[in-house]
């Protein structure tokens, strides 16, 4: 059987690793580096920092793989995805079977935390029902961005009291402002929260957080909306890719005490 290690290492900052992660790196024959093409090299560039900041031991194996590309055209969204984690489904079989002999281990190292809108963990459950390859996997939590974004803008998470639903853009308007007081919203391409017209609603956004690229602005959501439209268009021109988080507010601590 194999075994594979599905490893939380952050933001993007390699100091955000655990020392439960860097442990299970290096009892690990073989790192799988994942590619998403030229305009996010960087990506990959943050995962071999990390294993050259902290992998020791010199018979661990190093293999970059090409992840496959998600389709959208003629399809749901639901339906592009399923299509996809199954392209990369028989993708990581192939991995599994190319470079590790039976009893070896191998290490995926996933943005964040793997168990929070990551959906490596859903693509190896595919492949271990496949049946074609005997496998255990574990899990080694990490920091979220949901962290990073709180920690950056020192503020807490949730209001004295009150729940905080985390969504995403395409659902925002479901919930905010009229559910939920609290929205942490993450994969968020269309910028849902410029749809938003509540002149009390908050917003706390920052992009490439826990780097030295990171990026935050908070306010009003009518006084820095455009400010963060700009910025956020800016900075993925610049970098070819953007990762980025948002926090939206309604309310205060202690504001509905009787």
């Amino acid at each position: 059987m194999r075994h594979i290690h599905i490893v939380g290492i952050g933001t993007g900052n390699p100091e955000h690793l655990t020392v439960q992660a860097i442990n299970a790196l290096n009892a690990t024959d073989v790192i799988l580096i994942p590619s998403k093409g030229a305009a996010k090299s960087e990506l990959a560039d943050v995962r071999r920092e990390i294993c050259q900041r902290y992998v020791t031991n010199q018979a661990t194996r190093f293999v970059d793989y090409d992840v496959p590309l998600r389709r959208t055209a003629e399809r749901s969204y639901v339906q592009s995805v399923d299509d996809w984690h199954e392209a990369i489904s028989a993708t990581y079989e192939r991995l599994f079977l190319e470079h590790l002999a039976e009893g070896q281990s191998a290490a995926f190292l996933v943005w964040g935390d793997p168990g929070l809108y990551d959906s490596t963990l859903r693509v190896i459950e595919r492949v271990a029902a496949r049946g074609n390859v005997a496998l255990a996997y574990s899990i080694i939590p990490g920091i979220t961005s949901i962290q990073a974004l709180t920690a950056s803008h020192r503020i807490p998470l949730n209001l004295v009291g009150k729940p905080v639903q985390i969504t995403t853009g395409r659902r925002l308007a479901e919930s905010f402002p009229g559910i939920a007081e609290t929205a942490v919203v993450m994969l968020d391409g269309e910028q849902a929260f410029s749809g938003i017209d509540d002149p009390d609603a908050y917003i706390y956004w920052g992009a490439y957080l826990g780097t030295k690229d990171e990026i935050t602005i908070a306010g009003r959501l009518g006084e820095v909306c455009e400010r963060i439209l700009a910025t956020r268009a800016e900075a993925r021109a610049k970098h070819g890719w953007i990762m980025d988080i948002y926090l939206m507010r309604k309310g205060h601590d202690f504001d509905d005490r009787n």
